[in-house]
């Protein structure tokens, strides 16, 4: 049995398109306080993605014992500024003037736990670079936002509409939508949870 502590419907997408047959659960951990203990200790946010994966993946882990438990998070890094998934309309939009132009990083990381017990985990870090898209480019693309373009943080989701904003991107397509699926699958199949 294999657990993706998360509601995560891209996520879950990801895996079932790979093959798996997946449950899914949240883990209802406080994913903001760990944050901000990790914002006020200076940690960068790798340190901090890997530490919601794992928190993820031990909860619903010490609930489903004989399961293995995917945990998986993501944190975009502009410089010394993390953001976080925008509230409405206005924050997207903010988020995207202080995107445009400049490069950042999606710390993406996952964790596999089983038996309340860090099994394995990986962390990816690509980085994607914004045109410098003017205010009524982004006001337009802002107006037709979807909801799942607002669950995304940086308003963007680069499988959709949201990949016109960019110009360049370095690193692992998979990580980029939330979850390192590659080695992922690497481990599951030296687990034996997938053929060879």
């Amino acid at each position: 049995m294999i657990v993706l502590a998360s509601e995560s419907k891209a996520r879950a997408a990801l895996l079932q398109g790979a093959g798996l047959e997946i449950t899914r659960e949240p883990a209802g951990i406080n994913e903001a306080e760990i944050k901000a203990s990790f914002r006020r200790k200076g940690a960068e946010p790798g340190a901090c993605a890997m530490a919601l994966a794992e928190a993820k993946a031990l909860a619903v882990s010490a609930r489903h014992p004989q399961a293995l438990v995917i945990g998986a998070d993501q944190l975009l890094a502009l410089d010394r500024l993390w953001l976080d998934k925008p509230r409405d309309r206005a924050e997207a939009r903010a988020q995207l003037v202080s995107l445009r132009g400049r490069t950042h990083e999606l710390a993406t990381a996952v964790c596999v736990a089983r038996a309340a017990t860090v099994m394995w985990h990986d962390l990816q870090r690509p980085r994607l670079t914004m045109r410098a898209v003017d205010d009524a480019g982004i006001d337009a693309y802002v107006k037709n936002l979807s909801r799942d373009d607002l669950a995304a943080v940086g308003a963007y989701r680069i499988e959709g509409p949201g990949i016109q904003l960019f110009e360049r991107i370095d690193g692992d397509y998979f990580a980029i939508l939330g979850l390192p699926l590659l080695p992922l699958l690497e481990f599951l199949r030296r687990q034996g949870e997938l053929a060879a």
